[in-house]
C-alpha cells in the first residue's frame, strides 16, 4: 500500500470511529426518558429494561464478533466495514421511528449484529502499523472515539429539545456519510498474501475459544479485557440514570457531562497514551490506568454533588491508557494473518462482558433506586464496577509476558 493510500485508510478509520461514537453519543442522553415515555414506566423500571436491551445487543455481538473477524481476514476490511455501516444506518433509522419497546429491542439486536465497526477498524490499524506503533495508533482510535463522545452527547442533548427522535435521525445521516466517504476513500488494508480461507470451525464462539488457546497468554489477556469491560460498562449502562437519580440532571446536563468526559479522554489518548507506552510499555500503562479507574469508580459511588461528578472526571486521564494498551497487548500476540480474528476474539470477550454487566449492574441500580430498597443508593452500580476492576487488575499482574515471537493460528493447532 502506498503512503497516500495508507493515509486515506487511516483517515477513514478515524472518521468511522468518530461517527460510530458520535451516533452512540447522540442517542445516549435521550434513551432513558425515551424508554420511560414509550413504556409508561418510572426510572427504576427503565433501568431494568435498558439492561435487558444491552443483554440483547451483547448476546448477538458475542455470536457475530468472531464471524465478522474471520470474514474480514478472508475478504478484507473494506467490504465488512462498509456492510457494518449500512447495518448501523438501518438501525438508527429504525430507532428514529420506533414507538414500542419491541422495536427498541430490535434496534439493539441490529447494533449487535452490525456493530463490528470498531473491531474491523482496529484490525485495519494493526494491518498498517508495526508492533511498536500499535499502542500509539490504537490511542488515535481512542481519541477519535473520545472526540465523537464530545460532540455526540452535546448535540444529542440539544437536538432532543426538538424531539426525542431527532438524535437518532442525525445518527443515521452521519453514519451514512461515513459509508459514502469510505466507499470512495478506503482501499483495503489487508494484503492478499495475509488473507486466509474462511473456516466455520474458527468463525463461531467455540471455534474462537479453540483458536484462543493456541496463542500463549491470549485467554488470560482476553479475561482481563472481559473483566475490565464489565467494570467500564457501568458508564454507558448507568451514567444517564445515575445523573437523574443522584443529581436530578436534565438531558442537556447529561449531554454536557458526557461531552466533558469525551474531551478528557480524547486529549489523554491523543497526547499521553503513545508517549507513556513508549516510555513504560503496554503492561505498565494498563496497570496504571486500571489503578486510576478503580479510584474513579469508588469516588463516583459516593459523590453527592454535581461539582464532585465533574471533579472526579480527572480519573479518566489515567483510565484512558487501558483500552489502547490492552488492545496492543492482544494484537502483538498474533501474526498478520489473524488480526481480524484476534479483534473478533476481543469483541467476543467484550460481548461476554456486555452480557454479564447489565445482568449485574442494572438490577443493582434498579433496586437501589426503587421504593423497595432499604435506602437509596444511586452509586450502587459503581460498587459493582469497582469489584470487577479490582479483579481485572489482579489477573493482569499475574499475566505472562508476551512471547518474543508471534504465533500463527491453524485450524488444528499451532505452528511457529
Amino acid at each position: 500500500m502506498s503512503e497516500a493510500a495508507k493515509r486515506r485508510s487511516i483517515y477513514f478509520v478515524l472518521v468511522t470511529i468518530f461517527i460510530d461514537s458520535l451516533g452512540f453519543g447522540l442517542a445516549l442522553p435521550v434513551l432513558p426518558r425515551l424508554i420511560m415515555d414509550i413504556g409508561k414506566m418510572d426510572l427504576s423500571h427503565a433501568i431494568a429494561i435498558a439492561g435487558w436491551m444491552t443483554v440483547t445487543f451483547a448476546c448477538l455481538q458475542f455470536v457475530m464478533a468472531p464471524v465478522i473477524g474471520n470474514l474480514s481476514d478472508r475478504y478484507g476490511r473494506r467490504p465488512i466495514l462498509l456492510l457494518a455501516l449500512v447495518g448501523l444506518v438501518i438501525n438508527y433509522s429504525l430507532l428514529s421511528v420506533a414507538h414500542s419497546l419491541p422495536l427498541l429491542f430490535l434496534g439493539q439486536a441490529l447494533t449487535g449484529v452490525f456493530g463490528g465497526t470498531i473491531g474491523t477498524c482496529q484490525a485495519a490499524i494493526a494491518d498498517m502499523t508495526s508492533k511498536e506503533d500499535r499502542a500509539k495508533n490504537f490511542s488515535l482510535v481512542g481519541a477519535a472515539f473520545g472526540i465523537g463522545f464530545i460532540v455526540g452527547p452535546a448535540i444529542g442533548g440539544l437536538l432532543a429539545e426538538f424531539g426525542q427522535r431527532v438524535p437518532f435521525m442525525a445518527a443515521a445521516l452521519f453514519t451514512f456519510g461515513s459509508f459514502v466517504f469510505g466507499w470512495f476513500n478506503f482501499p483495503d488494508t489487508l494484503k492478499a498474501e495475509n488473507r486466509r480461507t474462511f473456516d466455520w470451525r474458527r468463525a463461531n464462539p467455540l471455534g474462537a475459544l479453540r483458536s484462543m488457546r493456541a496463542l500463549p497468554g491470549m485467554g488470560a489477556t482476553l479475561l482481563v479485557l472481559m473483566l475490565w469491560n464489565i467494570a467500564g460498562a457501568s458508564y454507558p449502562l448507568t451514567w444517564s440514570y445515575y445523573g437523574i437519580a443522584r443529581f436530578g440532571w436534565s438531558n442537556g446536563m447529561i449531554g454536557l457531562s458526557l461531552a466533558v468526559v469525551g474531551v478528557i479522554t480524547a486529549l489523554s489518548q491523543g497526547f499521553m497514551t503513545g508517549r507513556f507506552v513508549r516510555a513504560h510499555g503496554e503492561r505498565k500503562a494498563v496497570i496504571y490506568g486500571m489503578l486510576g479507574g478503580i479510584v474513579t469508580f469508588l469516588a463516583y459511588a459516593f459523590a453527592t454533588e454535581s461539582w464532585m461528578a465533574f471533579a472526579i472526571m480527572i480519573g479518566f486521564v489515567p483510565q484512558s491508557l487501558v483500552g489502547p494498551a490492552l488492545m496492543a497487548l492482544l494484537a502483538n500476540r498474533a501474526g498478520a494473518d489473524a488480526q481480524g480474528e484476534v479483534q473478533g476474539m476481543a469483541a467476543m470477550a467484550q460481548g461476554v462482558g456486555g452480557i454479564v454487566a447489565p445482568l449485574l449492574i442494572n438490577p443493582t441500580l434498579s433496586y437501589f433506586t426503587s421504593s423497595a430498597a432499604p435506602f437509596q443508593f444511586a452509586g450502587a452500580g459503581f460498587i459493582v464496577a469497582f469489584c470487577f476492576a479490582v479483579s481485572a487488575l489482579v489477573r493482569l499482574v499475574t499475566l505472562p509476558r508476551s512471547p518474543s515471537t508471534v504465533a500463527r493460528i491453524e485450524p488444528q493447532g499451532l505452528t511457529h
